[in-house]
């Protein structure tokens, strides 16, 4: 019997497939196919085949999925019935009483993924209600200790409640009560009801989801979870059932926090798995700034539709409480990533005005940019670079065929408009393409006080390693890594990540009135069945923190034996670093975060050794295995011993 040795990653974007291989020798091999859109195992199971790798050799299969992602750009989810606490149930629509632009007064947020106008309305109020029970300190309150049951919620009510789902006809619901974070006997009773009354029905409790403070964020992030879960129990069993049937393991999936979640609990946590796919990227490249010593990092990602933008802190990815996707808010933990339409796929325009745009509409898989003689006949980022011999013709990786000819037809008629040659036309679109990016990468880092020019960019995708040298000069940053395989680099954060499960315990109390032991419960409490079951996962902790009346709080690390002053100190030192200043005013917890992992696929990188002591100025282009590297005039590039290049401004050689 073959051992199963071979850790898979496999990365579906939106033009092409990666599918990276990590053997159990540390050697890394990688296969990069054309992304089948009707049905994406397709391009899945072609890159298997073309990798030649023996079934019975893969240990794990790990990927990224774009199933939530689509569900919410496309609103292709499943009908969801929303049960909310009588009197608050308009929490979707009147969110957070924020204009969706600011000076736009005709621009309207997105529609929540809930029916409810007039008379039509997927929303059923539900007669009970809790409120917090608070300690009276002399002249303030403390925290909540426990709550007070205002309204039961009587057997008469919940046989009401599910008699109007059943009559909505509907299969998934959503059920969000008032402070269910603190109390969740109500939330449990109604979801027990209601899949006695309908046994196949899909039923996410907000306790269970996202146990936390902000209804509006907690109710929102429930409605994913039931809008999604539908699909990716279907997506996840068809996958699993394809692979099994060739004999490979069932797969793991990446989460948006950078880990990874075997099928079975993925089924049940659709909503985090909403960036699946870019957090990847993010992940890989932390593991690279961590062999090569760099602490801070930007990390752009540019593939054939868009490119992920992301922030390496202190050698890890720098996790987010959550966020937004297309409008929706998930507040569930999250590797930073901003994407933007800039892919090499994006197409160039002209609007009425004269003005040269690239993207967001992309070329895509299908027909592709006009150079890959597929039909295309729109100019994109890619045919620009063409035109500019910065992609040389012939075959390239992902069975690509790259045709001169059709890019100059293409990059022409885009040209003809603005009264301009081709080569001018190129530049304008590529250097239209860098401000995009730019900008996004300047949001990411200086919105969260790093100084872009003080930091490493990490440039890989397809199209990194093209514009690396473009956006680094636009952003004043003098060093640019790209690292090895960094076409598929994506793939291989997948094939390496650990396993991982994320947990929240609210807490909401105030740091006067909490003892050390109280500190460090939440977090014993999770751990604890892990250890009780032999777990080979160790955990890391974080305490949300927060001065009294603020509205955001600060992840603080917590440390084994931590004690609640040295907490207060820590929040106050990372308030200064944040901000620039700190506050003479108490604290208070809102919640523990809890982090449990796994080891790291081991892996090393067995390359050409006659490059590594390459050194090339620019202006030159470097072909690589899977990418195309751009050395703009000014910069240097050379090889590194542990594979990739360094590139540095002349003026710091």
């Amino acid at each position: 019997m073959t051992a199963r040795t071979v850790s898979v990653g496999v990365d579906v974007g939106g033009t092409f497939t990666d599918f990276v291989m990590v053997h159990a020798s540390g050697e890394v091999s990688a296969v990069k196919v054309m992304t089948t859109p009707d049905d994406r195992s397709v391009g899945v199971m072609r890159a298997v085949d073309e990798s030649g790798v023996n079934a019975g050799a893969i240990a794990r299969f790990v990927h990224g999925t774009t199933v939530v992602t689509n569900l919410l750009l496309e609103r292709a989810g499943t009908r969801v019935v929303l049960l909310a606490t009588e009197g608050f149930t308009d929490l979707l629509w009147l969110r957070r009483q924020e204009r969706a632009s600011l000076y736009d007064l005709t621009r309207d947020h997105r529609l929540p993924l809930i029916a409810h106008d007039g008379a039509m309305s997927d929303v059923i109020a539900v007669r009970e209600r809790v409120a917090p029970r608070w300690i009276d300190h002399g002249e303030r309150l403390a925290a909540p200790l426990g709550v007070e049951v205002l309204t039961p919620l009587s057997t008469a009510e919940i046989q009401r409640v599910v008699k109007a789902a059943v009559a909505s006809g509907a299969q998934s619901f959503a059920i969000a009560l008032l402070h269910s974070h603190v109390y969740a006997d109500h939330e449990s009773q109604l979801r027990d009801a209601l899949l006695e009354a309908i046994p196949d029905a899909s039923v996410a409790t907000s306790h269970e989801v996202l146990p936390e403070i902000r209804e509006y964020e907690r109710t929102a992030t429930t409605v994913v979870e039931a809008y999604a879960r539908p699909a990716v129990r279907r997506y996840m069993q068809r996958l699993s059932d394809v692979l099994t049937d060739r004999g490979i393991p069932t797969p793991r999936v990446m989460t948006s926090a950078g880990g990874t979640l075997s099928a079975t609990d993925a089924r049940t946590h659709a909503a985090s798995l909403a960036l699946s796919g870019p957090a990847g990227g993010v992940t890989a490249a932390a593991a690279w700034c961590r062999v090569l010593g760099i602490a801070n990092a930007l990390t752009i990602d540019i593939g054939g539709t868009s490119a992920d933008v992301g922030l390496v802190v202190q050698g890890e990815p720098l996790i987010e409480r959550g966020g937004d996707v297309d409008g929706i808010p998930i507040a569930l933990p999250r590797v930073l990533v901003e994407t933007v339409a800039a892919g090499g796929g994006s197409i160039g325009r002209v609007d009425e005005g004269g003005a040269l745009h690239a993207g967001p509409e992309s070329a895509g898989a299908v027909p592709g940019p006009a150079c890959y003689s597929q039909g295309g006949t729109a100019a994109t980022i890619t045919d620009a670079h063409v035109v500019l011999n910065h992609i040389g013709e012939g075959a390239w990786s992902g069975a690509v065929h790259i045709s001169r000819a059709h890019a100059v037809q293409a990059v022409q008629a885009l040209a003809a408009p603005l009264g301009r040659t081709i080569e001018h036309t190129a530049q304008a679109l590529i250097a239209t393409a860098d401000a995009t990016m730019a900008r996004a990468l300047r949001r990411v880092s200086v919105e969260r006080g790093l100084d872009p020019r003080d930091l490493t960019l990490l440039a890989f995708g397809g199209g990194g390693p093209l514009h690396a040298c473009g956006l680094a000069d636009a952003l004043g940053m003098t060093r640019v890594i790209i690292p090895p395989f960094a076409g598929v680099l994506s793939a291989l954060g997948l094939a390496l990540a650990p396993e991982r499960h994320d947990a929240i315990v609210s807490l909401m109390q105030r740091t006067d009135a909490m003892s050390d032991q109280a500190l460090h419960a939440a977090w014993e409490a999770i751990v604890a069945p892990y250890a009780e079951a032999n777990s080979p996962l160790t955990s890391k902790a974080w305490a949300r923190v927060r001065y009294v009346g603020q509205g955001h709080e600060i992840e603080v690390p917590l440390a084994a034996g931590m004690l609640v002053e040295q907490l207060v100190r820590r929040f106050e030192a990372m308030h200064v670093e944040l901000f620039g200043f700190a506050m003479e005013r108490d604290t208070e917890v809102i919640s523990v975060r809890v982090v449990m992992e796994g080891e790291w696929w081991p892996f090393h990188i067995v390359g050409d050794t006659s490059v590594l002591q390459a050194t090339v100025a620019g202006p030159r282009t470097i072909v690589l295995p899977d990418a195309t590297l751009r050395v703009a005039e000014g910069w240097t590039a050379s090889a590194l011993a542990v594979g990739g290049w360094e590139l540095l401004r002349d003026e710091h050689v």
